[in-house]
Parts: structure tokens; sequence; C-alpha cells
């Protein structure tokens, strides 16, 4: 790797780093503000759906803004919303500032995750592949790191106050670096005129993919949000012993992610997701159906969950025609961003009406829909091809 790209890739291994570490703090702290400001469960996932909402609107806006102006400035500006977020709730404790402040650092941690990614193949150019990987990968380290150290060591307000100081140092030492690297400008090749690429898939299709995507992000995102709540609530745990299942179930993302991209190059999408997807749901389901003794199977699932949604969305780049890829990509996943923002919404009702350990069994059905929509998808686009 020439020297000239070292400070780049420095500046986005730091930043993924901590936007891993800021994307997990609404479920380790969920249980912290529900104390600390007597919330019911309702209006803990109201503070959760708001950070979603802001994910929503981000990333509608977020393509067309990386589009109309240069990236790097995007990126910087994107950058500067999320310390402003980290800074509010350094500088007060009120309930309503923290409801804002996770408005706008999830929904620009989203959008930063998307100007990396756009940014990488300009930046690593050859080996854009391997390092979109790597980034990942450094990103779930965060998510991991940050759920069980602070579980164990910062589970109070204080460790909520310490750990915004400490992003918002990250994000002051980003926004230098993107400040001073240079990153080469990214000249679209003309796409093939004869971009053809097959029809359309029906509608069915699409809104099949959408409800598919949508029932795992409820499944992928409940464990993230949730977990910490379920096995304190349910089976009277310390923090300390949930944090260990909700980081064994991160851990796992972060190192399937990265040790089995080669099997899904070897197997292909469809393949992937029918085998990995097959065993981590009916890992999943068993954690969750056998309560506090399938807590480890629950955490340990999220290895063989951790390659479904990127090879979901490449899945999406091979049944549309290029020149409507991008575009059914972003719609789809939109969709499936507004199931999980209405699941957090109800989930909190439905854990104050029937307590956590009924609550949770959602997850697991949505879980298994999922899976079965898949079944039924790859029938649907062989149909269509054949």
């Amino acid at each position: 790797m020439k020297r000239k790209r070292l400070l780049p890739v420095a500046c986005f291994g730091l930043l993924m780093l901590g936007l891993g570490a800021s994307d997990a703090l609404r479920g380790i702290f969920a249980p912290v503000f529900q104390s600390r400001y007597q919330l019911n469960e309702s209006q803990l996932s109201l503070m959760i759906t708001v950070s979603y909402i802001g994910n929503l609107l981000f990333l509608s806006v977020g393509g067309k803004l990386l589009d109309m102006f240069p990236r790097k400035n995007v990126a910087m500006a994107v950058t500067g919303i999320w310390a402003g977020a980290l800074l509010l709730n350094l500088a007060t404790d009120n309930y309503l500032c923290i409801m804002i402040s996770m408005f706008f650092a999830l929904g620009a941690s989203t959008l930063l995750n998307t100007a990396i990614n756009i940014l990488t193949p300009a930046v690593c150019a050859g080996y854009a592949g391997l390092m979109v990987n790597v980034f990942f990968f450094i990103q779930g380290i965060g998510t991991s790191a940050s759920q069980l150290l602070l579980g164990k060591y910062g589970f109070h307000f204080e460790g909520w106050k310490f750990v915004n100081g400490a992003l918002l140092a990250v994000g002051a030492v980003v926004f230098a670096l993107l400040w001073v690297i240079t990153v080469p400008r990214q000249i679209p090749k003309k796409e093939e005129e004869e971009d053809s690429g097959g029809k359309e898939p029906k509608k069915a299709v699409f809104w099949m993919f959408a409800a598919m995507m949508g029932l795992y992000f409820i499944g992928e995102h409940g464990i993230m949000n949730w977990l910490m709540s379920y096995c304190i609530s349910a089976f009277a745990m310390d923090s300390g012993q949930a944090s260990l299942s909700l980081s064994l179930f991160w851990g796992g993302m972060t190192a399937g992610r990265l040790l089995l991209a080669p099997v899904v190059q070897y197997l292909g999408t469809k393949k992937s997701l029918g085998l990995f997807g097959g065993i981590g749901t009916a890992m999943f389901c068993a954690g969750c159906v056998l309560g506090s003794q399938g807590i480890l199977i629950l955490g340990g699932s999220g290895f063989a969950l951790s390659i479904l949604y990127p090879t979901m969305v490449l899945l999406i780049q091979e049944i549309y025609p290029g020149r409507l890829a991008a575009t059914r990509t972003g719609a789809i996943i939109s969709i499936a961003t507004i199931a999980d923002i209405v699941f957090n919404l109800l989930f909190g009702m439905a854990a104050k009406t029937w307590g956590y350990g009924v609550s949770f069994m959602v997850m697991p059905v949505c879980m298994a829909g999922f899976y079965l929509l898949f079944l039924n998808l790859q029938r649907a686009i062989g149909k269509a091809r054949s």
C-alpha cells in the first residue's frame, strides 16, 4: 500500500471504529436511561425509534448529497453533525436532548457508513473489496468491544458521559484527518449503452425482497437494541452477564464477515443465503425458545448471520438490471428500515403489557419468516429466469 494512502485508510478505520461503538450505545445504556428518567417500555422504545427515523431520513437524502457535492466535503460535514450530537450528550442531561442526539448521531452514522463505502474504491483502488471488509471488521470490533467493556465497567450514567467524550475526541481527529487527506476524484465509467441487463422482475419480487429484509432487520437489530434489557428483566442477569451475551452475538458477526467472505465467494449469493440463513435462523430461534439456557446459542447465531445483510444487498444487484439496481437497493432498504422503526415502536408497548419474556418471542418468528420468504424468493427468481 502506498504511503500516501495510509493516512486515508487510518482515517476511515478510526471513523468506523468510532461508529461501531456509537451505534451500540442505545442498546447498552437503555436500562440506564430507563432507571435514570423513570421511563416505561413504551418511552424507551420511542428513544430507539427516533434513532431509526434519523437513519431513514439520512439514508433517503445521503446518496443524492454524495452525488451533488464533493464526497470528502459531505463526509466532513456529516462527521461534524455526528460530533455535534455527541457534544450535546456531554453538555446536558436532559431527556429530550438525548432523544435529539439519538436522531442525529445514528442518522449521521448511517450516512458516514455509506460515504466510507463510496470513498474506499477511490482511496484503495485495486483492493477496494478487501478494504471494505476490513473497515466493516473494524466497525464490528468497535461495537463488540464497547458492549463488553461498558457492560462491565461503564454501566452507569457517568459511563455514558465518558464514552461520549471519548467518541467526540475520535470525531475531532477524524475531522482533522479528512481536512488534510486527498481523496482521488472518482470518475464514473460510462455505463454500457446495451445494459439491458434483462427484464426487471415482477413487483411481487420487489415486495417479497423488502419484506424479507425487513424481517431480518427486526431480528438482527432487535438483538442489538433489546437483548440487554431482555436478559436483565427476564432472567435477572447482571449487566456483565447480559453484555457478554450481546458481545458474543456481535463478536460472531464481526468474525464471520471476515472469515466467511471466501466461502460466500465460492458458493455464490443464493447458496450462501440458503446455507448460512438456515443455520443462523435455526440457532436464533432455538436460542430464543430455550430462554436463559439458550442465550449462548442465540449469541453464537451471530457468526452464521454475519454474511446475510451484505449478501442480500449483493443479490439485489444480481436480480435487477444495472440501470435500476441502485434505485431498487435504496428503495428496498428504506422499506425494511420502516419495518424496523415500527417494530421498535411497538416492542416497548408489548414489553410493558406482556413482559420481555413473551414479547421477545416476536424476534424468532420474524427470523423464521425471513427464511421462508427467502425460499419463496429463490423460487420466484428461478421461475422468472426459466
